[in-house]
């Protein structure tokens, strides 16, 4: 797991040593000329768009970098690690909004490059301490959630749900093949409970997008709470999307067969 946008960067770019004082795209300049003139017209708009947005993520990440290094300094100083310290002196971004677009604009690059075929982000812990004054909420995101029927915590959910827009609209942007990165991925957002409230977690809310290169089929609501809990195992969508990606497990967790219906 990975929490400072620089790290998860360099990481996705093989950044290591002097090679982090370096723009990416100086480093490949070269080739990308090369390629760029063996390439018809449409391969030339793609490269040159993909160029373009990996120098724009590049440049936000670089303003994050010098604070990462400032905060590796006062950890130093007072014997801790700077991820234990509080924002900012951690060298996070004091604002989460640009925290969270940034991470997930690395994660958008990361599927466009084919450096990973799965990824897990997790924008906040149901425990979080956070707030949000630019959403008008006054209390922290844990106990906002215990009122789970009020409007601060449905602006909350709105903003968290925005994050996975975003995300989706970036790789619906991103051409490949006959169609788009995200028709070729599968997005899955949940909450680990029903009702906040309650922690009710009998019943959960699953959002699925993108068509995992057409085995899914998208625009539906599948409704399983007629269904036995063995009709409705969790565990069983997922080895489910395991099968769809090729990955012939018997079983998942506690789920034997996939979820019928999907």
């Amino acid at each position: 797991m990975e929490v400072y946008p620089s790290l998860a960067f360099d990481s996705l770019f093989d950044n290591q040593g002097s090679r982090r004082t370096l723009s990416i795209l100086d480093r490949v300049l070269g080739e990308a000329a090369s390629l760029r003139a063996k390439a018809g017209a449409a391969d030339r708009a793609k490269l040159d768009e993909y160029l373009a947005s990996v120098r724009e993520v590049e440049k936000r990440v670089e303003r994050t970098r010098g604070e990462k290094e400032k905060a590796d300094g006062r950890a130093r100083d007072r014997g801790v690690p700077a991820a234990a310290m509080p924002r900012p002196d951690n060298g996070l971004p004091e604002d989460i909004r640009e925290h969270m677009r940034l991470m997930v604009d690395i994660l958008a690059l990361a599927f466009q490059t084919d450096k990973t075929r799965v990824a897990t982000l997790l924008l906040c812990r149901d425990l979080s301490g956070l707030f949000y004054p630019f959403l008008d909420v006054r209390t922290a995101h844990h106990p906002t959630s215990h009122e789970d029927e009020g409007d601060a915590y449905e602006r909350v959910t709105r903003y968290y749900v925005g994050q996975l827009a975003a995300l989706a609209g970036r790789l619906a942007a991103m051409p490949e093949g006959g169609a788009t990165v995200l028709d070729n991925s599968c997005l899955l957002f949940l909450s680990n409970m029903w009702s906040g409230s309650r922690h009710d977690s009998g019943k959960l809310p699953v959002l699925m997008l993108g068509g995992l290169g057409g085995t899914l089929r998208t625009g539906r609501v599948l409704n399983y709470l007629d269904r036995g809990d063995e009709e409705r195992k969790l565990c069983a969508l997922y080895l489910s999307l395991l099968r769809r990606m090729g990955v012939e497990a018997d079983h998942f967790g506690d789920a034997t067969r996939p979820l019928e219906g999907l």
